[in-house]
């Protein structure tokens, strides 16, 4: 499928902390932009932010992602879709609460492009994880690639339901989700004009530009990074004994805008990861910008950060170009915004 260069792009839950970034490149990008939010409230803080824009910004309201033909509407007439509308919580009791809406409202967006918008729209980028792909080992040093799938946390919540871990409930809706989308592609193939890219980020950190009146209403990543590095809530322990990637929110966004351009993506199922990290990695770097935050475990030594999980960002390099932020960067800029608003 060739490369989507201009036009009108669709991004689902553009209030959301990755999506207002989306959003924001795309329009730098000289793409107009439909956005969709669940509420009117959403509305006026997104239609200043991106007031320069005129009428090259638009939101529309999509009250339930789960109902059939949500997005019937919202597709038509648009050149490609950012689809980044799911739940990221931690706090679901029944595994539906999250798992429900994160596969309905992938699969009927695909449903209402393939219905509405099969002869405009080029290419659907689908919001994945890294949660997606995982397999949980905190005992073993793991590597990770575009061709594993995280099948453990679907045994983990059909087998324990409502007592599967939070976090089990959250991978399993992330990998059920992406799996929903590759199925309905395949099913559809003789009658669907567009590709299908699926993006997987891991932990996503940075700036935000999406509405915040206080700490407490961070989005979830970012609130415990707000904890973390500036309160000081972990242990020494807990600064160094959980493992992961990370990726700043700035290349998240960047690898969608790029998922349009780049005709080679049409297809790929992309890991958009920076490097493995540590808590202690970001306290370190937040505490040699200010002195005055929490220095965590001052014995660490990063040459010896018991890393355990590792994901290959090759192909986001080969087909996107992507040049990574680093951790200083990404933590400079956070403290900084932080620091704007007053909040330490």
């Amino acid at each position: 499928m060739p490369a989507v260069n201009k036009g009108k792009v669709l991004v689902s839950g553009c209030n959301g902390f990755i999506a207002v970034w989306v959003v924001k490149h795309l329009l730098e990008e000289g793409f107009s932009v439909r956005g969709t939010v669940r509420r009117e409230s959403s509305i006026p803080h997104l239609k200043d932010l991106f007031s320069s824009y005129g009428d090259k910004f638009e939101v529309v309201i999509v009250p339930d992602i789960t109902k059939e033909g949500a997005f019937d509407e919202a597709v038509k007439g648009v050149d490609a879709i950012e689809h980044t509308a799911s739940p990221f919580h931690m706090h679901a009791d029944d595994p539906q609460e999250i798992i429900g809406p994160a596969v309905a409202g992938t699969v009927g967006m695909l449903r209402s492009a393939l219905e509405h918008a099969n002869g405009t729209v080029k290419r659907v980028v689908v919001t994945s994880s890294c949660s997606a792909v995982l397999t949980v080992d905190p005992n073993h040093e793991r590597w990770y690639n575009e061709k594993n799938w995280n099948e453990q946390s679907i045994c983990e919540v059909e087998a324990k339901g409502r007592n599967a871990s939070n976090v089990d409930k959250y991978h399993a809706s992330k990998s059920l989700a992406e799996r929903a989308a590759w199925k309905f592609v395949e099913e559809n193939r003789g009658a669907v004009n567009f590709d299908l890219v699926t993006m997987n980020p891991p932990y996503v950190y940075g700036p935000f530009l999406q509405e915040v009146k206080r700490p407490e209403d961070l989005n979830t990543s970012i609130l415990e990074f707000y904890g973390s590095v500036v309160k000081g809530t972990k242990t020494k322990e807990q600064l160094t004994n959980f493992s992961t990637g990370w990726v700043d929110v700035r290349n998240v966004s960047e690898a969608h805008v790029l998922a349009l351009q780049k005709p080679e993506a049409g297809g790929e199922r992309i890991i958009v990861s920076c490097s493995e990290w540590v808590w202690q990695d970001f306290v370190s770097a937040a505490h040699k910008f200010d002195p005055s935050l929490p220095a965590g475990d001052t014995s660490y030594d990063p040459r010896k950060a018991p890393y355990t999980t590792h994901f290959d960002n090759a192909k986001s390099k080969r087909i996107l170009g992507i040049e990574y932020h680093s951790i200083e960067e990404c933590t400079r800029d956070l403290l900084g915004q932080f620091k704007r608003l007053g909040w330490y």
